[in-house]
């Protein structure tokens, strides 16, 4: 075991899709392209809202903390895995796993948190409109925004502190990042315990966000209907359909992979599920709370127009 834990400390090897070398040029391509896509997309909102002072409301506020969040979420699995498959170095640093492996729990879990946020501020918005101005009041905005960052690293360094803690009996990781299931398949020994204490954070982490988002839509549906333009109701039902769907793609994603009992883990099946979160999750959320959005799309606009001037 001293052994095994020796080599683990001196780092890791990096499995990735090696399994499928037939897949790996098409995944370079794909997750090439959606990264680059990705990363314009979170870009051009996080500038649109520090240059378009229209912006500069709650709704805004928080999606702006979004694609930051997202932004980052990304950045920390995707260079790495374009670099495993694309080159033959599979190898990471005990270090730099620990590092990744925080980050990535610090960001995708403040995305748990940010999106209940997210969901509240729609809830006021919708369901207390005379009272919006009053409950979301920048103060407020910044706390929850805050309250969100803190919950993520507080989360992430439990679980870090768990895993480093574990006696490790292999230095192969059967994944394409440091991800925590795949962490735990390499444990010498009975880790029930550890397991046990993992899983409570993440049922407060994954399933209390999730199930206080779909208590806000709930409540935001039932107002809606109450709305006697058809034309109005359509309209709202599609904004909160196209939200529902990217937070079920993240919180189902998440849920499948973190919340099964570790002896029906399916490391291949796990990697592809990885996916979602990492790459297809990311570039939605831009997409979705943007797309049919007016005050983003003429804030869009009028710096393009500004810059054509510029030339």
């Amino acid at each position: 075991m001293e052994h095994f834990n020796t080599s683990c400390r001196e780092g890791f090897i990096l499995v990735g899709f090696s399994d499928w070398p037939q897949l790996e040029v098409f995944l370079f391509v794909f997750i090439l392209i959606f990264y680059s896509l990705t990363l314009l997309g979170n870009i051009t909102i996080v500038a649109l809202y520090q240059l378009d002072p229209r912006l500069h409301m709650p709704m805004y506020f928080f999606l702006c903390h979004l694609s930051f969040l997202d932004l980052c979420y990304t950045t920390t699995t995707v260079p790495q895995l374009l670099i495993n498959l694309h080159g033959h170095d599979r190898t990471i640093t005990y270090g730099g796993c620990v590092a990744q492996l925080f980050i990535f729990l610090t960001l995708a879990s403040t995305e748990c948190v940010l999106l209940v946020v997210m969901a509240f501020d729609r809830y006021a918005a919708v369901c207390r409109p005379l009272y919006y101005t009053n409950i979301m009041h920048p103060f407020l905005c910044q706390t929850m925004a805050a309250s969100s960052w803190a919950v993520g690293c507080i989360n992430s360094l439990i679980q870090t502190g768990l895993m480093m803690a574990m006696p490790l009996c292999s230095h192969q990781l059967n994944h394409f990042f440091c991800e925590m299931p795949a962490f735990l398949k390499l444990a010498c020994q009975d880790i029930e315990g550890t397991e046990a204490k993992m899983f409570v954070a993440r049922i407060i982490i994954l399933v209390v966000p999730a199930i206080l988002i779909l208590v806000s839509y709930v409540h935001i549906a039932q107002a809606v209907l109450r709305v006697k333009s058809m034309a109005g109701r359509r309209k709202a039902f599609g904004t909160c359909g196209s939200h529902l769907l990217v937070v079920s793609l993240f919180y189902g994603s998440g849920i499948y992979t973190y919340l099964q009992p570790m002896h029906r883990y399916s490391e291949s099946k796990g990697k592809f599920v990885a996916l979602f979160y990492t790459i297809i999750a990311p570039i939605l959320n831009p997409l979705i709370y943007t797309l049919r959005n007016k005050d983003v799309n003429g804030a869009l606009w009028k710096v393009l127009s500004r810059s054509r001037d510029l030339w």
